[in-house]
């Protein structure tokens, strides 16, 4: 049930994404990697649209590298448009990104959007460990890849049963925007028709 506020203000669903309380996160899209994944470059792209889409709706994005020195950089698609990308040994980003429990932090943006490669390995256990630190976690399912479908399935499947939320790339953006006839939305849109 949705109603208003004494202010007028419309109150939302507790389950879908608010551009004021998400992040983004972008795990490991990196060029030795990607020859490898069927589909890579859909995957790249809902990458892309999301880290834009982020951007035009001031949600923080962060990304990261697992050991660049054998599995290269970021894919360029994505690096000209991630400024940051703190590297890493350990499969899961939740400790190299410093994110610890979000109600110990007071963490306001305690919603991750969390895509990338590979989903059953540094995706599977980042989502676990961000769900373990409080975060509620939503995974775009096309926007996140592994290297045969069996393990991408598997790993969305246990990602939700642990309690993240399967979503795609389109619902995500939609999510964060929520209203039509801004610019925002006409901007959106126009990522969206991107596809």
């Amino acid at each position: 049930m949705t109603s208003h506020s004494d202010d007028n203000t419309y109150l939302r669903s507790s389950e879908l994404l608010s551009r004021h309380a998400g992040k983004l996160l972008i795990v490991d899209v990196q060029e030795k990697l990607t020859p490898a994944i069927p589909n890579v470059g859909r995957m790249i792209s809902n990458c892309r649209r999301l880290i834009e889409g982020a951007k035009i709706l001031n949600v923080p994005v962060f990304a990261t590298e697992q050991y660049p020195k054998g599995l290269g950089a970021t894919v360029p698609e994505l690096a000209a448009l991630l400024a940051d990308r703190p590297t890493k040994v350990r499969f899961s980003c939740a400790e190299c990104l410093g994110w610890g429990f979000a109600a110990e932090q007071n963490d306001d943006r305690h919603q991750v959007v969390v895509a990338g490669m590979e989903a059953h390995v540094c995706v599977l256990q980042t989502v676990l460990d961000l769900l373990a630190h409080g975060y509620r976690v939503f995974v775009p399912a096309d926007a996140v890849a592994s290297r045969n479908d069996f393990d991408w399935d598997v790993a969305l499947q246990r990602m939700s049963s642990c309690g993240a939320t399967i979503t795609t790339t389109e619902s995500v953006l939609f999510e964060w925007c929520e209203v039509a006839g801004t610019l925002e939305f006409k901007q959106i849109s126009q990522l969206v028709k991107q596809s």
